[in-house]
């Protein structure tokens, strides 16, 4: 099944801001190390500086993954209007959300509604993950997609 995906919100969302967001993270954890852990630590200890090289390798990867995420959701969803693969895909990044929110929790509950005292960094790990993740539950549940109509044309 095919169908129109709006520009506002979701194309914008899932094919720009969030793309583009991710290619931040990856920049972070790929060439600024210690500013990412520093700016993840909420109110832990710092790490120590010079990062250990397996640290150093954990983020690299991680930066690796963000670029992955980055061209899958802009390459994927941009080549298709399918709602099935859409679906698909924001179902299994609607899970990573879930994920990404759990390894937050190593810094204490705190990190999750004390808003006035996150960073750039914990902003973009908490408060745009749950845009993201609300984001993705609007688009699952239908929200805007005129489906509905379209199924009465074809019935």
């Amino acid at each position: 099944m095919t169908a129109t995906i709006p520009f506002w919100p979701y194309r914008l969302f899932f094919l720009y801001i969030e793309p583009i967001s991710a290619l931040a993270g990856a920049y972070y954890a790929a060439f600024r190390p210690d500013d990412y852990l520093k700016d993840l630590s909420f109110g832990l200890a710092h790490p120590s500086s010079p990062l250990p090289t397996q640290t150093n390798m954990a983020l690299l990867q991680l930066a690796n993954l963000y670029l992955l995420f980055a061209l899958n959701e802009h390459f994927v969803l941009s080549s298709t209007s399918s709602l099935l693969t859409w679906r698909r895909l924001l179902m299994g990044l609607l899970v990573a959300d879930f994920g990404h929110l759990v390894t937050m929790a190593p810094v204490g509950s705190g990190v999750f509604w004390r808003v006035c005292e996150w960073n750039a960094m914990v902003w973009g790990s908490v408060g745009f993950v749950y845009v993201g993740a609300t984001m993705r539950m609007c688009f699952l549940a239908g929200l805007g997609l005129n489906e509905g109509s379209k199924r009465k044309k074809a019935d």
